[in-house]
Formats: C-alpha cells, sequence, structure tokens
C-alpha cells in the first residue's frame, strides 16, 4: 500500500489493521498508525504505564482518531511478544545513550547542590 508520502507501508494482518502499518525508513521500521509517526508502543506506554484513557491520549495527539487509539491498543494485545521486545530495545538504546548524552537539568542541580556544601 503507497502512503500518501509515496512510500510502501506494510499493512498489519487483516483489513481491521489497515490502520497499523510497517516502514522501513519511517519511526525505525516499528509498528505505527499508518500515516502517523505515532508508533504503537507509544500508545502502549501512554495507556498502559502512564494510566492516559483513550480519549487523553487523543487530546494529546489530536492528528489521530479514538479508533486509531484501540486499534493499536487491539494490535498490542494481539502481538505482545513483538511490541514488548520493541520496548525492550528501545530501553536498552536509552541505556546505551544516557552515558553519552547526561541530564543538563542533573548537572546543574548537581553543581548548585556542591555550590551550596562549600
Amino acid at each position: 500500500m503507497a502512503s500518501k508520502f509515496g512510500r510502501r507501508e506494510q499493512c498489519m494482518d487483516n483489513a481491521q489493521n489497515e490502520r497499523i502499518v510497517k516502514t522501513p525508513d519511517v519511526c525505525g521500521g516499528k509498528t505505527r498508525i499508518a500515516g502517523h509517526r505515532v508508533r504503537v508502543l507509544d500508545i502502549v506506554i501512554w495507556h498502559e504505564h502512564q494510566g492516559m484513557t483513550p480519549d487523553e491520549i487523543v487530546a494529546h495527539i489530536p492528528s489521530i482518531t479514538l479508533a486509531d487509539v484501540h486499534t493499536a491498543l487491539a494490535y498490542y494485545f494481539e502481538h505482545l511478544d513483538e511490541i514488548q521486545e520493541e520496548m525492550r530495545a528501545e530501553r536498552a538504546l536509552e541505556e546505551k545513550m544516557r552515558p553519552q548524552h547526561p541530564s543538563p537539568v542533573k548537572e546543574k542541580l548537581r553543581q548548585e547542590h556542591v555550590e551550596e556544601a562549600s
């Protein structure tokens, strides 16, 4: 299926999941909502880990629909291993990059703490 940007997108599973695609050069090839850069794992994190309701997710990202959110969640529950592996890979990348890119806020707080102690 060609997207509005001319890329070939691989639709996942069935007609219901035409909203969920994987494109190698978009979002690192992760599953996402078609026509958007909103990954299924983002929806899952907001809903399952941060407690956001589908309505709150749509309010947070108004370019997606309530149907998109529910489709992404349904895809997650049908493909738990796949999405959880994407989440593990993302966490591993964050852990690898964290020492190379320290938080400026943490550094400033550390400096303030050192100055107060002097």
